[in-house]
């Protein structure tokens, strides 16, 4: 089963996630639109679509746009749900942004398909934050859900808004909680979301790389095309229906490794120890890595890429588009 001639509709479609995922929908043959509202340092790019540029649809319009989402999801097959604010320190900052687009948002999506489009299937990708601070490890999704800032809150609530409407109006619906992702086509203008990618490119422009506290917090990093499949596979999966799933690579390392290892790739850069800044501390959830064993035993997904070859394939695009993706004088200090 695949995607031949089915329509989707991609929100946030000309980001990072949203992009990748386009590739891949298009060569198996999909009819696929991308919305984007190209809110500035929010990463979408055009370039990111470039190889498939002329086979898709791109429209420039917000979620919160209810005329738009009214519209746009008719007809639509599939309805993937990406766009959101993700950004945790801005979430405290501007907590009203984050609710606006992430809450009200998700209702506009959820709304226009509820009044126009009640067949299609809906998978909406929430964060690992959702469950704050890790009772035990790996997290599995039984786990309680605490949540520490606005950012993670908001994904939960939008999270809880979709699987309501799955279940009172019939809108099939799969949630998935993502770890923290990397690869090709995240924007590397700033440093507010993104914590791998950015080390990246610090890495690459033979900068100091910042490793706050001791360096020994451990998380788990998933290379994005394993989370293109993972969203593909749980698109298609009947037994996916209204579900949550952990997507991550359950391989905890630590941000001391990974630094080495990113410095490994690269051949340059350098690091230090920093103080956590009060922000940064306050949202801290300290270790966690996903236990991914329901997504595996429910859908057959399984993360593929080990941390080393996704390093090399991340360094590998930049080094030859780096001037579509760097860009000075934007860098966030939080």
């Amino acid at each position: 089963m695949n995607f031949e001639q089915k329509k989707v509709l991609i929100t946030g479609g000309l980001g990072f996630v949203g992009s990748n995922l386009a590739l891949k929908l298009v060569e198996e043959g999909a009819r696929v639109t991308l919305l984007d509202s190209m809110l500035p340092l929010y990463g979408g790019n055009l370039f990111n679509i470039e190889p498939v540029r002329e086979k898709v649809q791109v429209t420039f319009t917000d979620i919160r746009d209810q005329s738009s989402m009214d519209y746009v999801v008719r007809d639509q097959d599939y309805i993937f749900h990406l766009a959101g604010q993700v950004s945790h320190v801005d979430s405290i900052t501007d907590p009203v942004t984050d609710v606006d687009i992430n809450v009200k948002g998700t209702l506009s999506v959820l709304e226009a398909c509820r009044k126009f489009n009640r067949d299609a299937r809906i998978i909406f990708t929430g964060t690992r934050g959702e469950y704050g601070p890790s009772a035990k490890l790996p997290v599995d999704e039984s786990a309680p859900t605490n949540p520490m800032g606005m950012y993670a809150i908001t994904n939960l609530a939008a999270e809880k808004m979709v699987l309501m409407y799955h279940e009172v109006h019939g809108i099939r619906s799969v949630c998935l909680r993502i770890t923290n992702t990397y690869g090709p086509r995240h924007q590397m203008k700033h440093n507010r979301y993104g914590v791998l990618n950015w080390f990246v490119r610090l890495a690459m422009d033979d900068e100091t790389i910042p490793l706050f506290g001791d360096g020994k917090i451990l998380r788990d990093f998933l290379y994005v095309e394993d989370l293109v499949r993972a969203l593909r596979e749980c698109a298609l999966s009947e037994k996916a229906s209204g579900e949550i799933f952990n997507v991550g690579s359950s391989q905890p390392i630590s941000f001391l490794d990974l630094v080495q290892e990113i410095i490994a790739v690269t051949g340059t850069g350098r690091y230090e120890f920093r103080p956590f800044t009060a922000e940064r501390k306050a949202l801290e959830p300290g270790d966690f890595w996903s236990d991914v064993s329901k997504i595996r035993k429910t859908v057959g997904w399984t993360p593929s890429i080990p941390l080393q070859e996704g390093l090399r394939r991340t360094v590998e695009y930049y080094r030859r588009h780096r001037e579509r993706y760097w860009k000075r004088g934007e860098t966030w200090k939080g």
